[in-house]
């Protein structure tokens, strides 16, 4: 049985079946294995993992911890609860919107490809270039943000360090919104949240894609990356203060257990805290040569659990109610059998979004693509509710597809 523990009651002889944070901070080459010593168990609460899931049929138990389904239970209820809040108002369609954020996705991974070459050859970044995109997204987030968040859910293993440069803009440029930031101040944000990872324009290709956990050696180069970008951007004069913040600070955690400088509590600024919520989202729903993409859903209960120790609760929470519990393009499976793709969220019950249905998996069959409101009853173009979310490489199909039917 699998059972959700804290890390100070680990003892030697507890076989860990799973461990409670993002797959770049842990100190193991696997995620499951026997406990064999004191050291493993020290190694693990230095990491800054405060709670593990342990398998009681391969090593020793704790009796009165949760279940992991109790324990997983609950914080989906807190969850529920949470995201409550009405998301972003949209000024235009989708399908309006979906072309241009198109180009502008294109636009903004072809410039963070060039800011990764001219920081290979120990060029400044030219601010006047990346300003503009930074606008461009920002615009796209106004008219609906659910366009350009929705396609930069699709990476691959070849454009992820660029994409997910882009993600990170668009969801922090999509928080500061929601948190009703002013514009400059969120447009610096834009620029931090793009320029973020400059600094793995250092770090050696084969460590950056490895298609397998890090040796600490490796571990280490990966961590000069705040570092590294700080400097880079240092050689552009008209970088501002909050950029640089930003890409020093992302991998800061409020326990101190981040990097490089192992700050803690407030001692980390606000949108460094932001941006590191915003980081950790955007990796672990990807796809990487090393592991697989969790859903929006698994990933916002990630990101509630960690807010304990690692972020601010407060800002975790309104993270999750920016984004919602089905993320625009996430491909759900409706009670009817249906398989849909999360096109417009509702206003007030987030967990009734509208949805473009488009195959039908009791017939295995593609069937007609319609738009089901899932906050209307039957005969009234709903009749429907999610069951949970799917995995569009399950089913072999691209969402992308039917994202906007207009």
């Amino acid at each position: 049985m699998l059972k959700k523990v804290d890390s100070s009651q680990l003892k030697v002889g507890m076989y860990i079946h799973g461990l409670s944070c993002d797959w770049m901070t842990h100190p193991f080459v696997r995620n499951r294995f026997l406990l064999s010593s004191e050291d493993e168990i020290r190694k693990i609460i230095n990491a800054g993992i405060h709670d593990v899931v342990i398998d009681n049929d391969k090593g020793l138990d704790v009796q009165d911890a949760p279940t992991l389904a109790e324990a997983q239970a609950a914080t989906e209820r807190e969850i529920v609860e949470i995201a409550t809040k009405s998301p972003i108002v949209t000024r235009v369609s989708l399908g309006e919107e979906m072309q241009r954020a198109v180009q502008i996705r294109h636009q903004a991974s072809t410039l963070v490809r060039t800011v990764m070459q001219d920081a290979r050859l120990g060029k400044a970044v030219e601010l006047d270039q990346v300003s503009p995109v930074v606008e461009n997204i920002t615009e796209s987030i106004l008219r609906n943000p659910g366009a350009l968040v929705g396609l930069l859910r699709i990476k691959t293993k070849d454009d992820y360090t660029f994409l997910h440069s882009v993600s990170v803009c668009t969801l922090l440029v999509a928080f500061c919104r929601s948190r009703n930031f002013e514009a400059e101040r969120t447009h610096q944000a834009g620029l931090g949240g793009l320029l973020h990872d400059t600094g793995k324009a250092l770090v050696p290709d084969k460590i950056l894609n490895k298609p397998g956990p890090l040796t600490d050696e490796e571990f280490a180069i990966i961590k000069r990356h705040p570092k590294d970008g700080y400097d880079i951007l240092l050689k552009s004069p008209e970088i501002g203060p909050i950029p640089l913040d930003i890409t020093l600070h992302h991998h800061e955690r409020r326990d101190g257990s981040g990097y490089p400088e192992k700050l803690g509590g407030d001692g980390i600024s606000e949108l460094a805290q932001m941006a590191a919520i915003v980081d950790v989202y955007d990796a672990i729903t990807a796809d990487r040569c090393y592991h697989k993409g969790m859903s929006a859903a698994a990933a916002l209960r990630k990101i509630y659990e960690w807010s304990k120790f690692h972020f601010n609760p407060q800002y975790a929470q309104e993270f999750m109610r920016c984004v919602g519990i089905y993320p625009v393009g996430t491909m759900v499976m409706l009670e009817s059998g249906r398989l849909g793709v999360v096109v417009e969220p509702h206003e007030t019950n987030l967990l009734a979004p509208k949805v473009n249905v488009f195959f039908n998996t009791k017939q295995n069959l593609y069937i007609k693509p319609e738009t089901v409101d899932l906050s209307r009853g039957l005969g009234f173009g709903g009749g429907d509710k999610i069951v949970g979310h799917e995995s569009p490489s399950k089913w072999n199909v691209d969402p992308m597809r039917f994202l906007s039917l207009n």
